[in-house]
């Protein structure tokens, strides 16, 4: 039998990973190589990325791959969305960038929303590009350059979202994959371009937009000073899924039609695969968003905020010497009392760092609800009140759609947590299928094997996920309970819709 080998750069927002996927006939197998942290670093008043040590983590990853003698065929890099790096000084790849890039926290952006729509209404915006509005976005993260850093935005000849930019750094070639340009809020699904009106209306300088090109295209191959360096020869790089998200569905083990995927990590995304944008005012008044996934599919899902908040609280714990593992808080959590303190986890306060415990316990001061004393009662409060997030987003989903959602696919790390696999299940009243953890990995992985023709279609690569990885199910429980806990969670976050 065949093996092919392949190697996956997988970037996030905490740490990354260089895993090595061997497929044998319907048989995945992947393997981390390399795990490294990640996440921002200070740089004067400002949140940024260590894009020159992520890089040499790269290739201490892929020196580790050829010291394993096995004939890689290709390799590709994909990352969370929306931050991105300048160029400049040519095309060669020998300069990592004009400056370091920003952290998507970073604090830059605030007010940008409300600046774009001074010239551009928000209706004009979703219509253009289908993307829920995030201060985050790619968008309002140039028109923040555009106001700071005009000089050094003027001097660059072109941008490059993370996942691309260490694919050029790879190949040479800068080129923006599709579902990650997608997440930019500067892409229109319908034309499959970057929107001309969007770039014109903001003074943005068209000439820095690469060539968008399609999930699993061949960029070319490693660079000789690469090959020179990590010991790999003969490997291709290519542009599979950029954005882990994209990476996560395309690996997701469903079948049929009636299913929604929630990719649960630092953050949560949750949506449907549809085959064409959904524009409509109902899904921009419910801010969700339209990108891209492979093979030109859309992801219609909404961005939420996710496990970050609890692991917040654990950074908090740590730098006061109350040191907890994720294992050990699920576990405190199990013991908790049930539903006692819920939050709202889409307030604004939770998406910023540090002193989420302290943020937690006033959000329920100020809500009449009993505040959450020992690590147990926080992590149950944050648990049960993401769950509660996931069955509101999936009754609009199902109000906008049509569809009707009764399987959940639960994916990426988040996976690994039981006790809100089961909490997601009692508060949506539909079956949990979790895992696998490595979702992103493995899509990153089967792409570039649909890419290389290894890998006949979606379908099939689907098929290796539900032959490869054990999924765990979960029926919901106790559903009358946590119906009564959805009806007071309805009433925080209308709360906050007429606050803002």
């Amino acid at each position: 039998m065949n093996e092919h080998h392949y190697v996956a750069c997988d970037l996030g927002a905490e740490s990354g990973r260089i895993l090595l996927g061997t497929l044998a006939g319907d048989r995945l197998n992947l393997e981390e190589i390399h795990r490294f942290p990640n996440g921002p670093v200070r740089v004067g008043d400002s949140l940024r990325w260590d894009t020159p040590r992520i890089f040499n983590e790269l290739k201490t990853g892929l020196r580790q791959v050829a010291e394993r003698r096995v004939p890689v065929a290709s390799v590709s890099c994909d990352s969370w969305g929306v931050d991105y790096a300048l160029l400049g000084g040519g095309r060669s790849p020998e300069a990592l960038g004009l400056d370091v890039p920003f952290h998507y926290r970073d604090s830059r952006t605030e007010g940008a929303l409300e600046r774009a729509f001074a010239i551009l209404s928000p209706e004009q915006i979703f219509a253009e590009t289908g993307v829920q509005f995030m201060p985050i976005n790619t968008l309002y993260q140039l028109l923040a350059d555009l106001r700071s850093r005009r000089e050094m935005l003027s001097s660059a000849d072109a941008f490059l979202n993370i996942g691309d930019y260490f694919n050029f750094l790879l190949s040479g070639e800068r080129k923006a994959e599709e579902s990650l340009a997608s997440t930019t809020q500067l892409y229109n699904p319908r034309t499959r371009g970057w929107s001309a009106t969007l770039i014109e209306q903001f003074g943005l300088p068209a000439r820095i937009f690469p060539p968008i090109v399609p999930s699993g295209t061949r960029l070319g191959r490693l660079l000789p000073a690469l090959v020179a360096e990590t010991g790999l020869k003969g490997v291709q790089v290519v542009a599979g899924c950029s954005h882990d998200t994209a990476a996560a569905v395309a690996a997701v083990p469903a079948q049929g039609r009636d299913w929604a995927y929630l990719s649960s990590g630092t953050w949560s995304l949750l949506g449907i695969e549809t085959a064409q944008p959904i524009l409509s005012a109902h899904a921009r008044q419910y801010n969700f968003t339209n990108e891209v996934g492979y093979g030109g599919s859309i992801r219609f899902l909404k961005n939420l905020v996710g496990l970050w908040i609890l692991q917040e609280c654990r950074r908090e714990w740590a730098r006061t010497g109350q040191g907890l593992s994720y294992d050990a808080l699920t576990e405190l959590a199990g013991k908790a009392p049930p539903l006692v303190s819920l939050i709202d986890p889409q307030e604004p306060r939770f998406s910023r760092p540090g002193e989420m415990p302290g943020k937690i316990a006033a959000y329920c001061r100020e809500t009449s609800q009993r505040a959450p004393t020992s690590p147990g009662e926080f992590a149950r409060c944050v648990l049960e009140s993401l769950a509660l997030m996931y069955r509101r987003t999936l009754d609009q989903l199902e109000e906008v759609t049509g569809k009707k959602l009764t399987t959940i696919h639960v994916v990426g790390g988040g996976s690994r947590n039981e006790l809100l696999n089961q909490f997601t299940a009692n508060a949506t009243g539909r079956a949990v299928l979790a895992g696998p953890a490595e979702c992103t990995g493995i899509g990153n992985v089967l792409v570039q094997a649909i890419a290389l023709g290894h890998v006949s279609s979606l379908d099939a690569a689907r098929r290796i996920v539900r032959e490869s990885f054990p999924i765990k199910r979960f029926e919901p429980k106790d559903v009358s309970k946590w119906q009564n806990a959805y009806t007071q969670f309805c009433e925080l976050t209308d709360s906050r819709v007429k606050r803002g």
